[in-house]
């Protein structure tokens, strides 16, 4: 972070994910006078915090992070054209958006780190996946690892491909997991629990669940086990949704397949 507070760090974009970013890194004790940001419509909190806001930038930053719309991006990313192809980081966490289409941009040996968070890191308790071109060294790969860190987990891939699959699984996820508590809940009201009964049991089940997954020695196989005897109620429904042709298993590999698709799509 020393290198950080020395240069500066520029945020480009300050919606959700940003702000978020921005918390964890003040809360960490980044300085709010180290900290540059680009946004047309900010927020009272963020007019409050004493960062520096729509003005100028500093002439050497340490990185810039570009969290703005995918559409809005070609609209932005000029004014950061004279940081480029020097030693300025650039961690990008728009969606669909490769890293040669910074590179292009920003001049072909900009060094570029590509990132896909997930929305609980706006409880820091989200996950980032990140991959890095040649242009970024191993000081800055753990630049970007830091700074990330400060709203949950990072993983680092092998290759950008990967963030194909890892924006269906993490970064469209958590989609998928809301999904399941408003069916979850829908079921038990059909089965007689009031509305907002069976909602406060299903969003208490499933957020326990999942940290119960984290945390746990075993893996989630072993728990599912441990949860289902034989011929009870568990089992029972396990059947449903275990069933080799209409259960989770085909459903959710047809799912992630099409998430995996589009964002190839949108990369395109």
């Amino acid at each position: 972070m020393e290198d950080i507070r020395a240069r500066g760090l520029v945020l480009l974009g300050c919606g959700k994910m940003g702000s978020a970013m921005l918390a964890g890194w003040i809360a960490k004790g980044l300085p709010a006078t180290s900290v540059w940001i680009l946004d047309p419509f900010p927020s009272d909190w963020l007019k409050s915090l004493g960062v520096h806001l729509n003005e100028d930038l500093p002439a050497n930053p340490a990185i810039v992070i570009v969290a703005v719309k995918p559409q809005m991006m070609d609209e932005a990313l000029p004014i950061l054209i004279p940081h480029g192809n020097g030693e300025t980081l650039f961690l990008s966490v728009v969606a669909g958006r490769p890293i040669k289409s910074f590179e292009a941009a920003l001049g072909a040996n900009t060094p570029v780190i590509r990132s896909v968070p997930n929305t609980p890191a706006a409880i820091s308790h989200g996950i980032t996946a990140i991959f890095g071109n040649d242009h970024t060294s191993q000081a800055q790969m753990q630049q970007a690892e830091t700074l990330l860190s400060a709203v949950g987990q990072v993983v680092r891939l092998d290759n950008e491909g990967q963030l194909d699959a890892v924006t269906a699984v993490s970064g469209s996820g958590p989609a998928y997991v809301f999904h399941l508590i408003e069916t979850l809940a829908a079921a038990g009201e059909a089965q007689g629990l009031p509305a907002d009964l069976a909602m406060q049991l299903a969003k208490a089940t499933v957020g326990g669940a999942g940290h119960l997954a984290e945390m746990a020695d075993e893996d989630p196989t072993q728990l599912r086990i441990n949860v289902t005897s034989p011929a009870g109620t568990t089992a029972a429904a396990l059947a449903v949704l275990m069933d080799p042709e209409t259960g989770f298993p085909p459903l959710l590999l047809r799912a992630v397949k099409a998430a995996t698709e589009r964002s190839r799509e949108l990369a395109k």
